[in-house]
């Protein structure tokens, strides 16, 4: 046992456990607080990224879910904007065939109207002429038997009966 690196030699021992103590001194106060630290600090950064993340995941679902609302609002407003035009567009078509059925009904009615005033009229036409055909037919007949007074006579109630015959 040459090797002095081998051998037990009690100032050795004192000096490198005096110089241990004294490395771990220097390293506990400079390197291991900062270097804990900065561990922590990293953690603590970690922990609140997570924590966000999380939040950040929370709200993009409460976002998501209020979408899905929105739409669905917009889509239930969407049917009922179509159904109330349906049912406008019903009410106007109602609308424009009971008018167009009145105004039917109004123009059968004149018609109807005209057609009876030229029917009266035609008939009143139709009694002048047979009157006054009449009176010619019997003034042929009577000129033959009849003299000058009575042939007046008879042509002016003939004209009278014409008359009434129109009036009534």
């Amino acid at each position: 046992m040459d090797n002095p690196l081998v051998q037990l030699d009690p100032g050795l021992f004192v000096w490198t456990i005096l110089t241990f103590l004294l490395l771990f001194t220097l390293l506990a106060k400079f390197a291991w607080k900062p270097l804990l630290k900065a561990l922590s600090e990293r953690e603590e950064k970690i922990r609140s990224s997570l924590e966000q993340a999380e939040e950040a995941q929370h709200k993009l679902e409460q976002l998501n879910e209020e979408g899905e609302k929105i739409i669905g609002k917009a889509r239930s407003e969407a049917q009922s904007i179509v159904a109330d035009g349906k049912a406008a567009a019903e009410k106007i078509r109602d609308e424009i065939e009971s008018t167009a059925k009145e105004k039917a009904a109004s123009i059968v009615s004149q018609a109807e109207k005209q057609i009876a005033t030229e029917k009266d009229q035609a008939i009143s036409e139709i009694r002048g002429e047979v009157a006054a055909l009449s009176i010619q037919i019997a003034e042929k007949l009577i000129r033959k038997n009849l003299s000058k007074e009575d042939n007046m006579a008879l042509i002016n109630e003939s004209l009278d009966r014409a008359g009434k015959v129109n009036e009534a």
